[in-house]
């Protein structure tokens, strides 16, 4: 089985992560994506995230009604901070009859140098690539490489960060995020 993941925070998961992983899981050769909830990036400060479980509680809400997008904690049991090259390792030996590989925006490709071992992962592993509006130029040496495919999926200018921001100060987010999603996040107050 081939499987995308799809890391990220997901504080919260919101509809463009749902599209963006929805397009890619009906129009790639993936038989799924997984949701990877990432217990705390290196990049990103911690204090702004809701409990682990929180989160991967409202992935799975989001993903429920999905049959080709899952949840997945398979971070939490492993050392802090982690790096993806560690959960690629742990997953083939978990795994090891189905295929990985990685989903990211243009954006993370512009950074992907930068990642741990980064040459290991793209010699192992197929990446898709949903485009971003930005600026910066993506790295040539990844440009037209045989494992990198970019994906013509919608583009998604919509943040978590918009979302939390948005909540604080009382303004209506129900649109952005599944339904379930949002109740879950009213009923316990997060974000306020």
């Amino acid at each position: 089985m081939k499987i995308g993941l799809y890391f990220g925070s997901f504080n919260p998961i919101h509809i463009g992560h749902l599209v963006i992983a929805n397009h890619i899981a009906e129009h790639s050769d993936l038989d799924q994506v997984w949701f990877v909830v990432t217990p705390h990036n290196p990049f990103k400060k911690k204090s702004s995230l809701l409990d682990n479980y929180q989160r991967l509680e409202l992935v799975y809400r989001a993903t429920k009604d999905y049959d080709k997008l899952k949840p997945s904690d398979i971070e939490f049991s492993l050392p802090q901070p982690n790096y993806t090259i560690n959960t690629l390792v742990h997953l083939q030996e978990k795994y090891p009859n189905h295929e990985f590989s990685l989903i990211m925006g243009e954006d993370n490709l512009k950074s992907f140098h930068k990642w741990k071992n980064y040459e290991v992962i793209l010699e192992n592993h197929d990446i898709y690539v949903n485009p971003r509006i930005s600026d910066n130029k993506v790295n040539t040496q990844f440009t037209g490489h045989k494992k990198i495919h970019v994906v013509n999926a919608p583009i998604m200018e919509l943040s978590s960060t918009f979302i939390r921001n948005a909540i604080k100060t009382r303004k209506n987010v129900k649109p952005m995020l599944p339904e379930n999603v949002w109740e879950y996040l009213d009923e316990m107050n997060f974000y306020r």
